[in-house]
């Protein structure tokens, strides 16, 4: 009894807690450390380039940036496909190329809204919504599972599996429902009627696991490690890091990136994460070289691959 009384009193002050603001804090003190390290580093930096030497290299990074948005597209269309969809043709994978360009706007939620509006279209609004919310679910948990490969360096690392044992038939719903209350307001508009029995009667999951959304989201952020390291061989060129260390870094550092909502694509906050995580282990001149080269080319495939819908947007405003 006195420990149930325990257990509610905790869980009180946890729901008071203002998980809104510590992601703003969080997301402000990456910028921060960001700007110091750069300005840190500023006089060993150089961003000059031998494009004859190394414009093969940077074009291989910018097509495993691109093979990344792809295998992310098709990670969402089994997503669907789990949660008792079939959906015909590439119509879903383009749109989702489409409009990933929009989670670089501020508010996070944008490349959401118009996915879940293109669902509801063609499903009904509980596949819409949950396959919209879980989705990001996904992509953390494939994250992490690469990133538990630092089981090798410390037991602890093998805590990271968690999030994939809840992508269950029996244990979805649990996290989609802890998954809307982090959300809070941001996903107030799209809010739904959620009881299980609405979740259950609309929604009929077509196996025990979603195994081939989960290897395609596995194949997404080795995609864009690979883009990464790339970059970062292209300019280190004497020293041969650990790669199972560097996977295992960038893995979390992406993780924390696509959490903290503040950061459009998680701008500023996987890149002070990336170089704190990798510390003294590779020159600080090089690794922030290669991450800014990185955020670079990964955010010019976002952009080039969503251009139409960016040119059809401009052209309804005008």
């Amino acid at each position: 009894m006195i420990f149930n009384i325990k257990i509610q009193s905790y869980w009180k002050f946890f729901k008071k807690i203002n998980f809104s603001g510590l992601k703003t804090i969080f997301f402000l003190s990456s910028l921060l450390y960001f700007c110091i390290y750069f300005f840190y580093n500023l006089d060993q930096i150089s961003f000059d380039i031998n494009l004859e030497r190394n414009g093969i290299n940077l074009f291989l990074s910018f097509l495993f940036c691109v093979l990344s948005i792809f295998l992310n597209a098709y990670a969402w269309k089994y997503i669907i496909k789990w949660f008792g969809k079939e959906c015909k043709g590439n119509n879903l994978i383009s749109f989702y190329i489409l409009t990933n360009i929009l989670k670089y706007v501020p508010g996070g939620i944008w490349h959401f809204v118009e996915r879940l509006n293109f669902i509801q279209k063609r499903s009904n609004p509980q596949i819409a919504f949950y396959s919209t919310l879980i989705e990001p679910y996904f992509m953390l948990s494939g994250s992490f599972l690469l990133a538990s490969l630092g089981v090798i360096f410390s037991p602890l690392y093998f805590f990271f599996i968690l999030p994939l044992v809840f992508l269950n038939r029996k244990l979805i719903y649990i996290v989609l429902k802890r998954l809307e209350s982090l959300k809070g307001k941001a996903f107030e508009v799209l809010r739904l009627s959620n009881s299980k029995y609405q979740f259950e009667k609309r929604i009929n999951i077509i196996s025990f696991f979603p195994t081939k959304a989960i290897l395609l989201e596995i194949g997404f952020v080795l995609s864009k490690f690979l883009g990464f390291y790339i970059c970062l061989n292209t300019f280190n060129t004497n020293l041969t890091p650990n790669i199972i260390f560097l996977l295992v870094v960038f893995s979390l550092s992406w993780s924390l990136g696509l959490i903290v909502p503040a950061a459009p694509s998680g701008i500023g906050v996987f890149e002070a994460c990336l170089l704190f995580f990798v510390g003294r282990n590779i020159p600080q001149n090089i690794i922030l070289v290669a991450v800014i080269y990185f955020r670079v080319i990964s955010t010019f495939a976002d952009l080039l691959l969503s251009l139409p819908f960016l040119t059809k947007k401009l052209l309804k405003k005008t």
